[in-house]
């Protein structure tokens, strides 16, 4: 389990490097399609806030959360897109300070939670060093549809260190959401950190299957930010090859994922 303090440094470095991709944006770039079918610059940012107002009513307001669950679990195909819809219809200004208002409730709540608290959340309670790596994935993820969608380049940071975590101990998830059995074994996971060079490493040493590359990579994978025939990753046993097909570290229904990229001539990269 990581220090609650330092992922929540990092949950705040995420979101304010993201602020600044969007502060200054002109009302029709924050209309901007991106890769989300159907969903705008706006709506990412709009989700953003939402699942941070409804996380903190899980830390504030138990019984009112459970309500909320409630309603997610009768319309689970759609709650989530409604909420980034509500929030996507405001003024740009206004949902950005929606956003920058909840989420730094949320971090001060995080912050000063009893050690060994855990907060009821849409699927089992979650320690709070567990939210924060959850809010920076998210943060991360969908700050990338909004890079992508304003064409923008952003240098990858140690911080997808706890993108990286999750993705990893989501692998048997990715494997259950689809209906199927998750491998008997662990997998061996080595990843490249970004800025520091240095290998994330999760998995017994001698195990005989693996997964290497990129730690950037590895995170679009697990986040469905990218198609896997676009990054550098590499798979060592049938098992792991597989789990490169279906890799998911978010809640939910199965993914669809990305489409590989193309060139102008139409080929995959």
């Amino acid at each position: 389990m990581p220090d609650a303090l330092s992922v929540l440094d990092d949950l705040r470095g995420e979101s304010e490097e993201l602020d600044r991709l969007v502060a200054e944006l002109s009302r029709e770039r924050w209309s901007l399609a991106t890769p989300a079918p159907g969903w705008t610059v706006a709506h990412q940012i709009a989700h953003l806030a939402w699942t941070d107002r409804a996380a903190v009513l899980a830390a504030t307001d138990p019984d009112a959360f459970a309500v909320e669950v409630e309603k997610a679990a009768a319309a689970p195909g759609s709650f989530v897109d409604e909420g980034a819809e509500e929030g996507a219809a405001l003024p740009p200004a206004e949902l950005l300070a929606h956003w920058r208002a909840g989420r730094e409730e949320l971090w001060r709540i995080l912050r000063e939670a009893p050690a060994g608290t855990r907060l009821p959340w849409y699927g089992p309670p979650m320690a709070v060093p567990s939210m924060a790596s959850a809010r920076l994935m998210e943060t991360w993820a969908h700050g990338q549809d909004v890079a992508d969608a304003l064409g923008v380049r952003r240098a990858a940071t140690d911080r997808l260190r706890h993108v990286a975590r999750i993705g990893v101990r989501t692998r048997d998830f990715s494997f259950a959401v689809r209906g199927l059995s998750a491998p008997g074994e662990e997998f061996r996971v080595e990843l490249t950190a970004p800025e520091s060079g240095e290998v994330w490493a999760y998995g017994p040493e001698d195990a005989a299957q693996r997964v290497t590359g990129p730690g950037l990579d590895f995170c679009l994978l697990v986040t469905q930010r990218a198609h896997r025939a676009d990054l550098a990753l590499r798979a060592e046993g049938p098992d792991a090859d597989r789990w490169l097909d279906i890799a998911q570290a978010f809640a939910g229904p199965a993914g669809a994922g990305r489409a590989p990229a193309r060139t102008p001539e139409g080929d995959a990269r």
